[in-house]
């Protein structure tokens, strides 16, 4: 089963949406850093003390303004969404699925409304759901680098890169590793599990995933992005009424 997913909003040319209903999603954002970083600077009051630490303890200013900027639109998002002061949105983590462990998906204590942050370069990416989601935006790898991350892949992965004519290979990995994140922060284990685990495919079209929806997200040139939401009747709870 696939979910529909229209093209990502551009926040800072979109206005901000309305309350979020259940059955409204889902909804994805995308962000351009370079545009949004006057606002983010204006903004970054809205960032709890830990967003603040993190944001600040980055070296190269490219890193903390893409951080910024990323975690502002998502409380700006969020504030939009749950009609309340963007700044008095407390976040969580869940449980790790694969160890118990507090590091799962990020969650927003109180509400079960489900979101996903992804950044990369000049891009961040944001999804949000009834039920559990997962974005990623990638910037297209260098050859050399899709070459050599590509031996973590999956097999038939593999298998299909290694198919393809080589000047086509970085853009095939890119979508290959967006899907394969997006899965995986869905899911809420993220790179714990080992990427060649499960497929979601390097072809022109996503793999097949049980209880989940998989699609390729539209995003700025030069990048690949894709959503993962559960879907309904798998045993996760709705979105707020």
């Amino acid at each position: 089963m696939r979910i529909a997913t229209s093209a990502p909003a551009e926040l800072g040319t979109d206005p901000l949406p309305a309350p979020w209903r259940r059955g409204s999603g889902p909804r994805l954002w995308i962000v351009r850093v370079g545009a949004y970083t006057e606002r983010a600077a204006a903004r970054q009051r809205v960032l709890d003390p830990e967003e603040s630490s993190r944001c600040r303890s980055f070296v190269r200013p490219a890193d903390r303004e893409r951080y910024r900027a990323a975690h502002v639109a998502l409380r700006e998002l969020l504030g939009a969404y749950l009609d309340r002061d963007p700044a008095a949105v407390r976040l969580v983590r869940e449980p790790c699925p694969g160890c118990g462990d507090g590091h799962g998906r990020p969650a927003v204590e109180g509400t079960p409304l489900h979101f996903s942050l992804s950044h990369s370069g000049d891009a961040a990416l944001l999804g949000f759901a009834d039920t559990p989601i997962g974005v990623d935006v990638e910037t297209e790898p260098s050859p050399e680098a899709a070459g050599e991350v590509a031996a973590a892949l999956h097999p038939h992965e593999r298998a299909e890169l290694a198919a393809l004519p080589a000047h086509d290979r970085p853009t095939a990995f890119g979508r290959c590793w967006a899907r394969k994140e997006a899965y995986l922060k869905g899911v809420g284990i993220g790179l714990g599990e080992d990427p060649s685990r499960t497929y979601v495919g390097a072809g022109p079209a996503p793999g097949v995933l049980p209880g989940w929806s998989l699609t390729d997200v539209p995003a700025f040139p030069g990048y690949a992005a894709a959503c993962a939401i559960r879907t309904p009747g798998t045993g996760e709870t709705a979105g707020p009424a």
